[in-house]
């Protein structure tokens, strides 16, 4: 397949970020980040409580959570995309979940009854997370078990065929892979051999701190969804001398400014790599301590090496037992990250907050339920405007 000429990307992702986002109202909701905010910032979205000022995800959405595993090995249930982090209301990460899982349920044709119970179970589910002790493991919904069984048995193989199509150590080019200019060479050479990048690819468990690491490979890698259009690179490196050597596969991507508001007077770094890692490292710490904030080529980047074990979630097919299960435990993931970075009486005081206007009919904040069906109605006209203007040209 013929990839497009480095200066004549752009097009080309901006078409295939359409076509995405035309697929369903779930891929819409997935992509829609900025009309999410907007949203937010009207007349409804003011009516939302103001929580403590804490590092949330900022894109919120069921993808966005999945199993991860961290330089020790280790493989839990996390927030694995953190592009949109900042210091703000963990109200919002609560709503864009609630869209994400309505939406879900949606597409799997279950009833306007399961939302709400959804919802229910979502704010039970959050709250406990603030009562549990840390290292107390809830039960998991059965798309959950399945995620984390096969993050538990997937090796190198099994993400370089998803990844790269292939267990040999190149990149090919195609649909997933892009070819690179000469100056994206050069940068992505110098960058995978800086000493920053040394270390955080031998900081992972069983690597030496003296092996060698070598650039194999690198591509523009065309991925995700939303994030289509900014730059970002695989590089394919090699571990180890010959008697003893394995493959890693390095993400670097773009980070520009957050679409999420952040608090008012809160410090976080000015660069956005840097938010992004220090958010991770808050958030999700076995993720965050795989990242890495760099600037290259004039832009700011933030990079992690893929392992096998990370996964994005998917909820499809979902039955109501199912979706009940999944809304609970989600939320109760998204609860763990949010209430390490409180004290004790923040915690009760955010707790207190939520357990505010709540009807005889719903066990949920009317706030919470009022937010999802103003978003749902209006993603599903903006999904229906959105396929009109680009599906049905294709």
């Amino acid at each position: 397949m013929k990839t497009p000429r480095p200066s004549a990307r752009m097009p080309h992702l901006t078409q295939l970020r359409n076509l995405k986002m035309a697929r369903s109202a779930h891929a819409y909701v997935r992509g829609s980040t900025v009309q999410f905010y907007e949203w937010l910032h009207s007349l409804p979205g003011r009516r939302l409580p103001s929580g403590p000022p804490i590092w949330i995800c900022g894109d919120c959405h069921a993808g966005n959570l999945g199993p991860t595993g961290d330089n020790n090995g280790r493989i839990d249930m996390h927030i694995r995309d953190l592009d949109q982090t900042v210091i703000g209301n963990p109200a919002h990460d609560l709503v864009r979940l609630a869209l994400s899982l309505a939406t879900a349920a949606r597409g799997s044709d279950l009833p306007g009854v399961t939302t709400a119970r959804m919802l229910e179970e979502m704010m039970l589910g959050y709250a406990q997370a603030f009562k549990d002790k840390p290292d107390e493991v809830p039960p998991r919904p059965s798309q959950v078990k399945a995620g984390m069984r096969s993050a538990v048995e997937r090796t190198w193989k099994h993400l370089a065929r998803e990844r790269i199509d292939d267990v040999r150590p190149t990149i090919p080019l195609g649909k997933h892979f892009w070819a690179l200019s000469r100056a994206e060479k050069s940068a992505l050479q110098a960058l995978c051999g800086s000493d920053e990048l040394h270390h955080l690819v031998t900081s992972l468990k069983g690597r030496p701190k003296d092996a060698k690491v070598e650039l194999m490979d690198s591509a523009y890698w065309v991925k995700g969804c939303s994030s289509l259009g900014l730059l970002r690179y695989a590089a394919l490196l090699r571990v180890g001398d010959k008697d003893d050597q394995e493959y890693c596969l390095i993400d670097i991507k773009e980070a520009v400014g957050a679409a999420a508001p952040r608090a008012a007077r809160a410090k976080m770094p000015r660069d956005n790599g840097r938010r992004v890692v220090e958010g991770a490292r808050q958030l999700s710490p076995g993720l965050g301590e795989r990242m890495l904030a760099t600037r290259f080529l004039d832009h700011g980047f933030f990079i992690r090496e893929l392992l096998p074990q990370d996964m994005k979630l998917e909820l499809d097919e979902l039955s109501e037992i199912d979706a009940m299960h999944a809304a609970g435990y989600l939320a109760r993931v998204v609860g763990i990250a949010h209430a390490r970075q409180m004290d004790r009486a923040t915690r009760r005081d955010w707790m207190a907050m939520l357990q505010e206007n709540r009807s005889r009919q719903l066990d949920a904040p009317s706030w919470l339920w009022t937010s999802v069906v103003q978003l749902v109605g209006s993603h599903e006209q903006g999904y229906l405007d959105h396929c009109r203007r680009y599906a049905l040209e294709h």
